[in-house]
């Protein structure tokens, strides 16, 4: 009997021995500090001064829509969208034979037209030996020269009547204009090919250059040969272009100046006609017409990327990292607009020495 009392005495002292050990070690394990990571903070700047920012697209030099010029079945097409093509390669071939019946009409029609004149100025020259024999009267004379110019004229129109119908049946083999890339392909074998009905888009696209619009006020800023920040957000990329156009009208464009900018050549392997892009050209406005735009501007370096959205770290008052999203805008040069989620004044992590995690601690690196 003393010996089950003594056991469960042992039993129970061991395990609040071990409680107290346990909690002991988690309490130790919740007190354990987590070493700050440290930060560089920054607060948004706010103005856009002596440069104009605007939005463009990235596009061919050259581009071209094929169409034809006659009404007929598209026999064949012998090119997909993709497809590189050379200046003067068959691209599109349609049917024809009207064309081919007018053709021969015509060439029929230069033989008849070609006796009648060759027996024409066999009666011309006879008539003129008789006239200057004085074998034949002037009006005589008169009637056979009428006649002789009357069946070349006939010739005449014969033979351009063929050159028409050569003309048009170019229009029935469509060829590259150029060297380049097929992009588009509106129209499959079988179907009618109307005149002026585009059937496939060729862009040169290793020729490619950026096109953006300027507001009248601005345009007079600009000058041929300005160097230009140009951002791809599509490819994360910054490129240095140079402003090679400048239209001198805007009457079709809704009072927007066209501008077009040269890339250099080793930064055109990675784009593609058709990206958007945001442009950002340095210029020097003239005294007292400085733009205040009063936009929030980030480091571009210091925005996270995820998938479709887009975060900044800020400050908490505990000095912790606090992961925040936020709308942006253009960008300008190395800096990009944050339209919300971000205040004028307040504090942003620039940069970091280590991981950063939603919570987690941060002291400013002096």
């Amino acid at each position: 009997m003393f010996y089950k009392k003594y056991l469960t005495g042992a039993i129970a002292i061991s395990g609040i021995v071990l409680l107290n050990a346990c909690g002991s070690k988690s309490n130790q394990e919740k007190t354990t500090p987590v070493t700050p990571v440290p930060v560089t903070i920054a607060v948004p700047g706010g103005n856009v001064d002596g440069g104009i920012a605007v939005s463009g697209q990235v596009e061919a030099i050259q581009t071209a829509n094929i169409s034809t010029r006659m009404m007929g079945t598209i026999t064949r097409i012998y090119v997909k969208v993709g497809d590189r093509v050379r200046k003067g390669q068959t691209l599109v071939s349609i049917n024809s034979q009207d064309l081919t019946a007018k053709r021969a009409q015509t060439v029929a029609a230069i033989s008849e037209a070609q006796a009648n004149v060759n027996n024409a100025q066999k009666d011309y020259e006879r008539f003129t030996n008789l006239y200057n024999k004085q074998s034949a009267s002037a009006k005589e004379l008169d009637n056979v020269t009428l006649q002789y110019n009357a069946a070349k004229a006939r010739l005449e129109a014969a033979t351009q009547m063929k050159n028409e119908v050569s003309a048009m049946m170019t229009y029935s083999n469509l060829t590259a204009p150029f060297d380049g890339v097929v992009t588009q392909r509106m129209a499959d074998e079988g179907n009618m090919a109307n005149p002026g009905m585009p059937l496939l888009t060729v862009e040169q696209n290793t020729q490619l250059q950026v096109s953006a619009t300027v507001s009248e006020s601005d345009i007079s800023l600009l000058k041929k040969g300005q160097k230009a920040q140009v951002e791809v957000k599509a490819i994360g990329k910054s490129l240095e272009c140079v402003v090679s156009e400048i239209s001198p009208s805007s009457q079709f464009t809704g009072g927007q100046y066209q501008v077009k900018l040269n890339i250099p050549e080793k930064d055109k392997k990675e784009l593609y006609a058709g990206m958007y892009v945001n442009v950002f050209i340095p210029v020097n406005r003239p005294e007292g017409k400085q733009e205040n735009t009063n936009s929030i501007l980030v480091p571009t370096a210091s925005l996270i990327q995820n998938d479709q959205l887009t975060e900044l770290y800020t400050i908490s008052s505990n000095n912790t990292a606090i992961l925040r999203l936020v709308r942006t805008g253009k960008t300008f040069g190395d800096k990009t607009e944050i339209l919300s989620g971000l205040g004028q004044n307040e504090k942003f992590i620039e940069k970091a020495e280590g991981k950063l995690y939603n919570g987690v601690p941060v002291k400013e690196r002096k």
